[in-house]
């Protein structure tokens, strides 16, 4: 005969509206919490970046520019990243499965990292070839130089606009963003130099302006890796302070204390936490979960598991603390 005696211990998952229906939730194979990715910006995007490409390359080649080769060598990895970026917005959607219950939403992080790091050393070789041109200034076809350049400022414009509504809140999105971003500013660093060579031969303008663009580049580039790497680390969201996420549970009345408190993100706009809170009275712990949940919709957390207890478990849980 089973014992009617209520368990110490009690797990509740708690995640959308799951508060009003038990406070457990399970989610079921098949569902996906991507978002849906702009694909169709990402194809524009690409189709007008590698057109770019093809045009600065002969314009640089033919009119031994630095500056505008240095933006081909930005514009091969714009190609790559946006199809990485069109690929991963893709596969992201996938169901989730047995194995991986979250789906493949971190190949959204993987693909930005990806892409913020190959942005980082394709601008480190720019630069090393920059200082060379430095020491050892050369004639440059300004002409034709201007008219690609001025061409290539047209064709970035298009595709940073094509790509900027989807940029906010999809790293994969964001990362070929600033892949077109970086490629618009060296097209101005490349225009205004070629204005310079032109209109004065100052022949230095040429590395000067790859220099220049080539660092406010890396500027993105190195927080879009660093925004990445705390994702797959499991870093605590920036924009949530866990002083302050902790403080709004301990406020909910029949909490006692919280502990193993976690907050982190699968993707920038999938937040989720956990944590174990002590509720000494059973007939308390649905009413607490839908004030749990409440609360945590203040700092835009959606996915919330909390376990409750009636008494401290911390033999049973000191394997957490180790």
């Amino acid at each position: 005969m089973a014992s009617s005696r209520p368990s110490t211990n009690t797990s509740y998952h708690n995640s959308g509206q799951g508060h009003q229906n038990g406070g457990a939730h399970q989610h079921g194979l098949g569902h996906s919490h991507a978002s849906d990715a702009p694909v169709r910006s990402l194809r524009i995007a690409l189709a007008l970046t590698a057109a770019l490409l093809v045009l600065e390359v002969t314009g640089g080649l033919l009119s031994n520019s630095i500056a505008l080769l240095a933006d081909a060598g930005h514009m091969l990895t714009d190609v790559a990243a946006l199809g990485l970026a069109l690929f991963v917005a893709w596969f992201s959607k996938q169901p989730e499965t047995p194995r991986k219950t979250f789906g493949y939403l971190r190949w959204e992080i993987l693909a930005a990292f990806v892409n913020g790091a190959t942005l980082l050393l394709i601008s480190a070789w720019i630069l090393w070839t920059a200082v060379m041109r430095l020491r050892a200034p050369e004639n440059v076809a300004s002409g034709l130089m201007l008219s690609v350049a001025a061409a290539g400022l047209v064709i970035n414009l298009i595709a940073a606009r094509v790509l900027v509504s989807g940029s906010a809140h999809n790293m994969n999105t964001r990362g070929a963003y600033l892949h077109v971003l970086g490629d618009l500013l060296a097209t101005l660093g490349t225009l205004a130099a070629a204005i310079a060579i032109r209109y004065t031969g100052w022949l230095m303008a040429d590395p000067i302006a790859s220099i220049l663009t080539t660092i406010l580049i890396m500027a993105g580039a190195w927080r879009l890796v660093r925004e990445s790497v705390d994702i797959l680390l499991e870093s605590t969201p920036a924009h949530i302070p866990l002083l302050a996420v902790r403080g709004q549970l301990e406020a909910i009345p029949g909490i006692e204390s919280v502990h193993d408190l976690h907050v982190w993100s699968v993707t920038p706009a999938f937040v989720a936490m956990s944590a174990h809170c002590i509720v000494r009275e059973p007939e308390k712990h649905q009413h607490v979960l839908g004030h749990i949940h409440d609360a945590m919709r203040l700092f835009g957390i959606e996915h919330v598991t909390i376990q409750l207890e009636r008494e401290e478990m911390l033999e049973r849980e000191r394997h957490l603390h180790a």
